[in-house]
């Protein structure tokens, strides 16, 4: 929700909200939205409270913080601080019991290494701890039967329904009402906007309806005529009978004294109830949940969240859970149950407003571990326009249409379920559905042995077999987790695209039109640089938000008095230009990625390729650099922008989809006496970096301003207002505090991957954003963000890569070709 469309809110109490679900995000937002003055809540559950038979009932309340994802590490994070200062009448909500994760094989204790460099970059103390370290801190494993482990002493149990009752009492003395054994039948929505809530004892009025119904969040979605791409699945949860080994390690109100335990390599986690052993399992087959054959809080025999335990499917984790820890041989599965929780088709949660129902958010598929931090950051953002923490990876929008079939759904969420504990390389793509999009000449691509990768849906060629022969520099042999997903391939195409010309399918990329005769306001108030410039011009510019941190970066061509193409980042781009476009219907706003294709001709030789094949002038003079004209390549119409991510002289050239592989064919039969070849991805990723030039949610988000992102020259003060340019004006003059740097490894024969950790005088002060290695410049770099006072070129630091210290240093940007002169011939 913008500040504009925020309802505005009644004196002292804020907005009516209405939150469906009592769960722990029920009430965790309750609480967090009542504490920054919006007391007019009502949390509305169908079940009795606070075990509303949801996945909060039945929730065996693991809180492991560390997670490849900064976001959802700062997720768990708070919820870990927040809930160890909370009790109910005495009695804890968190025991911080320490988290205790095991390798049985060399691949996982290799991961446990990158998992501790991603604690170690996101701030949350762990170690890693020898096979004996590992035996001590859990007596029950059986001797030799792990190689060492990744302790995490602030992780531990968090009690759901103590810490649901505790955030609900708090919100309640601040004026909220819990209303159990309310069932929704609707979701009143006129002009737009929600207007209320229809349950089966009275409607409810409300300026904003929260979804927190967890897995029947597609079913009051519905109600609202909004999607949310979650499936619910049943995962395997079961106690043991009293152990020997367990009996007086704790009393019943502290229930565990042992670290959580995860056996990743068998899909397994453990934890304490006493002297009984509880034991989770993403082992088993996918068990997908329809939600009419969920019963109702009244007619389930226990709760709607646990079905019935399945033995079968249990027993290999059984056997697996007795190699691991010999006491249980002569134990049994005591109880077990099946219960329901939410998968996403990325495995992320559901945050946000919906753009066709104002006032209708969701926080959905939020588990446990999480549920503090998400709701802290839904209430930031319901309440001052902006969460602190950057959510663009868990925000609603942030699926492409294509992705939102009930079929892609839940395929993507079966393997999501699958995945959970696996080793997932960073590169590692879906293996279904696919292809599901293709650039009109993929075809092409295949007959030149392109190695597809797959991003948003879209098959992309990150390099082609066609071009093994070709000459290219001597890569270092890399080791195997970063050779995976790679090939020495991309050094030739690299040094293809430095010395003569190569062929970049740049269809994935997010096109938008925006038109009308209030385009340039709306383009000029949300973005950063000046924009008013004549048809024919290109501007590289940003979007903010409020608080001035970096939304997106665009690319924005004026192709028209009251015509603009945007290059974007993806589909939040889009929701973000429709949220603020004015309602007087002067600007239309669409996104035509589908139906338009884009080759990048980049190299030394571009103008030899291309200015035999048209008529109009692709001289230096006649069409210089960050411009935009209609032309034609042979016989295609295109749209021509000289503009280049890979730092050298070319065009962006698009036209329509059906014509696409025609502009291929022309392009590559020109080019064959030119030597021209098709480049992938990995060669661009360097050519990038070698440049200097930042990837969006990735190099910086909305936690980052532009001039600590080194994007200061795209943003002009002067221009007149625009989102964040007040929070810009406020910190004019101050020298931020941290930036983003560029490295290079000191080692040809090491490399990164991102999210490293970045060590300044031995201790952790930073992490890697992107890397790749430099063909040009025959070196690694890195892009890391540091402390400023490191942030300098000459500065010795070292990066934390599977556990070992790789040296780098600080290097002035861009690498190649300072002076821009490449680009510009």
């Amino acid at each position: 929700m913008s500040a504009s469309s925020a309802p505005a809110p009644s004196p002292g109490t804020g907005p009516r909200v209405v939150i469906i679900g009592a769960g722990i995000v029920g009430c965790a937002l309750a609480d967090e939205l009542t504490e920054r003055g919006w007391t007019d809540v009502t949390v509305l559950d169908q079940g009795p409270l606070f075990a509303t038979g949801g996945s909060s009932s039945h929730a065996p309340g693991l809180v492991f913080q560390t997670n490849a994802s900064k976001t959802m590490t700062e997720f768990a994070a708070y919820t870990v601080r927040k809930y160890a200062r909370l009790d109910l009448d005495g009695r804890w909500c968190f025991r911080a019991v320490g988290g205790l994760e095991v390798a049985t094989t060399p691949e996982r204790w290799a991961d446990l290494k990158r998992k501790h460099g991603w604690a170690e970059s996101w701030g949350v103390r762990a170690s890693l701890v020898s096979e004996e370290e590992c035996r001590r801190l859990w007596p029950l494993l059986a001797p030799g039967a792990v190689l060492g482990g990744l302790h995490t002493p602030d992780d531990g149990i968090a009690k759901a329904l103590r810490a649901a009752e505790a955030q609900a009492r708090s919100a309640a003395a601040r004026g909220a009402v819990l209303r159990a054994h309310h069932t929704v039948t609707g979701i009143d929505v006129r002009g737009g906007r929600v207007r209320g809530v229809r349950t089966d004892r009275g409607d409810i009025p409300a300026d904003v309806v929260v979804c927190a119904a967890g897995f029947w969040g597609p079913r009051i979605g519905a109600m609202a005529g909004v999607n949310v791409p979650l499936l619910p699945l049943a995962h395997q949860y079961a106690t043991t009978g009293p152990l020997p080994e367990l009996r007086g390690r704790s009393t019943d109100e502290q229930e565990a004294s042992l670290p959580l335990l995860r056996h990743q390599d068998r899909d397994l986690y453990f934890r304490e109830h006493g002297d009984r052993l509880g034991i989770g399992s993403y082992a088993h087959r996918p068990m997908p949940v329809a939600l009419d054959d969920v019963a109702a809080p009244d007619a389930a025999p226990v709760m709607p969240s646990m079905l019935e335990f399945t033995p079968d499917d249990f027993a290999p984790s059984w056997d697996d859970s007795v190699a691991l820890l010999p006491g249980l041989a002569g134990a049994e599965v005591a109880e077990g149950f099946n219960g329901v929780f939410s998968f996403t088709p990325d495995g992320m949660p559901l945050l946000g407003e919906s753009r066709e129902v104002r006032g209708f958010w969701l926080a959905e598929a939020v588990w446990v571990t999480h549920s503090a931090g998400v709701a802290r950051a839904v209430a930031e953002w319901l309440v001052d326009g902006r969460p602190g923490t950057d959510v663009h990876e868990c925000d609603v929008h942030r699926f492409d249409p294509a992705l939102l079939s009930p079929a892609y759904v839940e395929e993507r969420a079966r393997q999501n379920f699958v995945e959970v504990y696996d080793v997932v390389h960073p590169l590692q793509p879906i293996e279904r559905p696919r292809p599901l999009r293709t650039s009109p000449f993929h075809g092409r691509q295949q007959s030149l042995g392109a190695y597809f990768l797959e991003s948003a849906g879209w098959e992309r060629p990150h390099w082609f077999e066609a071009n093994s022969r070709l000459p290219g520099a001597e890569v270092p042999e890399r080791d195997p987790w970063s050779a995976r997903y790679w090939s020495p391939i991309a050094a030739a195409e690299a040094r293809a695209t430095r010395e003569g010309v190569a062929l970049y399918d740049m269809t994935p990329l997010t096109r938008l039109e925006v038109t009308g005769p209030g385009a340039l306001d709306l383009l000029q108030r949300l973005t950063t640089n000046r924009l008013g410039k004549k048809p024919g011009s290109v501007t590289y510019t940003l979007l903010l938000d409020d608080a001035g941190g970096v939304r997106s970066d665009l690319t924005v061509a004026r192709l028209g008095e009251t015509r603009f193409q945007v290059g974007a980042n993806g589909p939040l781009d889009l929701d973000h230009l429709l949220r603020h476009a004015p309602d007087d219907g002067s600007v239309a706003i669409r996104d035509i990625t589908a139906g338009t294709t884009c080759i990048g001709v980049w190299g030394p030789r571009a103008r030899h390729l291309v200015q035999p094949l048209s008529r109009d002038d692709f001289s230096h003079s006649g069409f210089g650099y960050f411009k935009a004209r209609r032309a034609h390549i042979g016989d295609v119409p295109v749209t021509a922008l000289r503009v280049s991510y890979v730092g050298e002289l070319g065009w962006e050239l698009y036209t329509t989809a059906d014509l696409g592989l025609r502009l291929w064919d022309t392009l590559w039969e020109a080019g064959r006496p030119l030597g021209v070849i098709a480049a992938g991805r990995s060669a661009f990723n360097s050519l990038r970096l070698e440049k200097g030039y930042r990837a969006s949610g990735t190099d910086m988000t909305t936690e980052h301003d532009p001039y600590e992102a080194g994007l200061g020259f795209a943003v002009r003060l002067d221009k007149g207002d625009f989102t964040g340019r007040a929070a810009l004006l406020e910190r004019a003059g101050r020298e931020p505090a941290r930036r983003l740097a560029c490295l290079t490894l000191d080692d040809r024969g090491h490399m990164v991957m991102g999210k490293e950790p970045v060590l300044v005088d031995g201790a952790p002060a930073g992490y890697v954003t992107s890397a790749a290695y430099g063909y040009t410049i025959d070196r690694p770099i890195a892009y890391a963000w540091l402390p400023a006072h490191a942030a300098v070129p000459g500065t010795a630091v070292s990066i934390a890569y599977f556990g070992e210290k790789v040296p780098a240093t600080v290097a002035a940007e861009p690498l190649v070709d300072p002076e821009m002169a490449r680009i510009r011939r």
